[in-house]
């Protein structure tokens, strides 16, 4: 068999959805530098961090599986 390097699909899709998740992508940058100063590490941005993977995960999914079948 040739020496072919087998790239994962899901990588490429997730960079070109990225682009049209930016309101959850800004949510989140402005949470982290809202908390930034936290000394006490009580608070996070673990929501809108999901939220936003949320977002390309909806993209990639039906273009993923598509290739896939």
């Amino acid at each position: 068999m040739a020496d072919v390097e087998v790239v994962d699909p899901k990588k490429c899709l997730e960079e070109s959805c990225k682009p049209k998740c930016v309101k959850p992508l800004l949510e989140y940058q402005a949470c982290v530098k809202r908390i930034q100063d936290d000394e006490s590490g009580h608070k996070h941005c673990t929501g809108q961090y999901f939220d936003y993977w949320q977002c390309v995960d909806k993209c990639v999914g039906p273009k993923l599986f598509a290739e896939l079948k």
